[in-house]
Order: C-alpha cells, then sequence, then structure tokens
C-alpha cells in the first residue's frame, strides 16, 4: 500500500470543502470534543466530497461512525487502540492507521498489522502539548527500518521547509495541521505543499 505523501489534517468539514478540491488526496478528519450528530454530519459530508475528488479520508477516533458512515480509513492513537474493536473495523474493510512515540507504543502498532504507522512529534508541536520530547529526523530512519513496507507518515511540527528531511530520512508521508490552518492563505499554502512533494505523489489511474 502506498500513501500519497502530502496528509493534511483538519478539525472540520469545511476545511475539506475548502482545501479537497484544490488536489488534496490524503486528508484525516481529526474531531475532538463534539457531539456526536455534528461528528456524524461532519464525517458524512467529508465523505463526499472526498469520493468526488479522489480523496482518501481518514476518520480520526471515531470508528464506529466511519463504518457506519462507509469510510474506508480510521486512525487510532494508543489510548483509543485499546479500547477499539480492531477486529470490527478490519471486518468492515476498514484500512487502520496507528500513532506511536516510543519503542513499546510501536510494539503494539505493529501487533494490530496496521496499514500504517505515524511517529510525532518529529519536531516541537503548537498543536497540542505532548509528553514526548521531539522525536527527530534519525528516528525516523530507525522506524522505518522496523516498520519495513508499511508506509511512515510523519507528524509533529512540520512544514514547507522541513519536508525534505522527513522523506529522506526514512517518512513516505508527512502529515500537516497548522502550517496550513493557521496559515494567512490556506489555499496557497495547500498549493505549495502540493507542489512540494509532487515528486512522490501516486499517478492517477
Amino acid at each position: 500500500m502506498r500513501l500519497d505523501p502530502f496528509y493534511l489534517i483538519v478539525d472540520r468539514a469545511h476545511w475539506v470543502e475548502r482545501l479537497v478540491p484544490i488536489g488534496v488526496k490524503l486528508v484525516q478528519l481529526r474531531i475532538k470534543e463534539r457531539p456526536d450528530s455534528e461528528v456524524r454530519r461532519d464525517i458524512r459530508i467529508s465523505r463526499a466530497i472526498c469520493d468526488r475528488h479522489g480523496c482518501q479520508l481518514v476518520i480520526n477516533d471515531h470508528w464506529r461512525v466511519a463504518i457506519d458512515e462507509g469510510c474506508d480509513f480510521v486512525h487510532l492513537g494508543q489510548e483509543d487502540l485499546e479500547q477499539a474493536d480492531v477486529a470490527a473495523i478490519r471486518g468492515a474493510g476498514l484500512k487502520l492507521g496507528i500513532s506511536t512515540h516510543d519503542e513499546a507504543e510501536l510494539e503494539m502498532a505493529l501487533s494490530v498489522a496496521p496499514d500504517y504507522v505515524a511517529l510525532g512529534p518529529v519536531y516541537p508541536t503548537v498543536l497540542k502539548k505532548m509528553k514526548w520530547a521531539p522525536q527527530g529526523l534519525a528516528r525516523l530512519t530507525t522506524w522505518k527500518k522496523k516498520i519495513g513496507s508499511t508506509p511512515l507518515v510523519a507528524i509533529g511540527g512540520l512544514n514547507l521547509e522541513r519536508i525534505d528531511g522527513v522523506l529522506t530520512h526514512g517518512a513516505d508521508c508527512a502529515a500537516v495541521v497548522t502550517d496550513i490552518t493557521r496559515s494567512q492563505d490556506p489555499e496557497g499554502r495547500t498549493r505549495q505543499w502540493i507542489a512540494a512533494t509532487s515528486r512522490g505523489r501516486i499517478a492517477p489511474a
């Protein structure tokens, strides 16, 4: 399995509406602390947009709704992985991505044969407080050797200047949040990310 090298992460369907039509091919909808009805609505809207534009949609945490809404990819953190019904996720045909931050978490992730592994934070991040220090580029290389052909997603503090570093040190894809969502021109920044990762992009079928 291959992933697009540019992995956009957003928290609202309106971001999907704004940015996916530009050419985003891999987006995660990460919704926190909102009513179930809003979660379901945003997932439904996002799935329809992604279907129209040939973009792969990943749902963070809300695996039950992802199954109900016919999504094809779920991302779980370690705490969510402990509580999720992985057999049900697999039985519904969904692919699975897992967050990791240390060796123990990587071992746990690999025990469920994920479709990708994420490592972070690679750099300091302003998105949320993390108990882990920045992993650094060398850790990406180590992780890639351990997971082999499983795609590796780098996340945390990434910007346009850091793309080449993470991709040359083993990451298959670079995940970005605030560099786009806090930009004064999110659409323009998205176009820059798409252009900067063009060498690793999957050609259309």
